[in-house]
């Protein structure tokens, strides 16, 4: 089976293969933003400045484990983006020459993958806060949470800016 049979095959589909591959970048982009800045933020920021308040450090679980729940549409959308993500490309008929499309590519494969491979990790495998607080090992569980909240603080400027690129260099392909 050749590019142009599956081309062929998958262009009927197209705008149906587009609602998806948008509906998971809309869920993908907005799914945590509201949790993390109105609970998670004030949360942390409060525990931050009283590290030994037993209630602000329950709080803090809390909101963690829920936030880490919540991030589970994110983490189901993300996969869904990178298989539409080129069953457009192919359907499109798109090819390396639009400089719009190598660049978002770029950004997606070179910042967001190994950033969401990361934020899997921290919520869902081996960092996930309420399964290594269940195993009862206090520091390893303490250790995760800074490294969430790390995690957080660092790439969530970066998910700000480098989403937006991507969906204005899709919407609009200024180059």
């Amino acid at each position: 089976m050749t590019i142009e049979s599956i081309r062929v095959a998958l262009a009927p589909w197209y705008l149906q293969i587009k609602f998806v591959h948008l509906l998971a970048v809309m869920v993908w982009i907005w799914s945590t933003s509201v949790a993390y800045m109105s609970y998670l933020v004030p949360v942390f920021k409060a525990w931050r400045r009283n590290p030994g308040d037993r209630g602000l450090i329950a709080m803090r679980d809390w909101v963690m484990d829920r936030f880490d729940e919540g991030v589970i549409y994110e983490h189901v959308a993300f996969p869904v983006i990178l298989v539409t993500g080129p069953l457009l490309y192919i359907a499109g008929g798109w090819s390396t020459g639009a400089a719009w499309l190598m660049l978002k590519l770029l950004v997606v494969a070179g910042v967001m993958v190994p950033m969401e491979l990361c934020d899997y990790y921290l919520s869902h495998f081996g960092g996930n806060k309420r399964r290594i607080r269940g195993s009862d090992r206090p520091q390893r569980h303490e250790a995760m949470v800074h490294a969430h909240w790390w995690f957080l603080l660092v790439t969530t400027p970066a998910v700000a800016v480098f989403s937006l690129l991507i969906v204005f260099l899709a919407v609009t392909k200024p180059i």
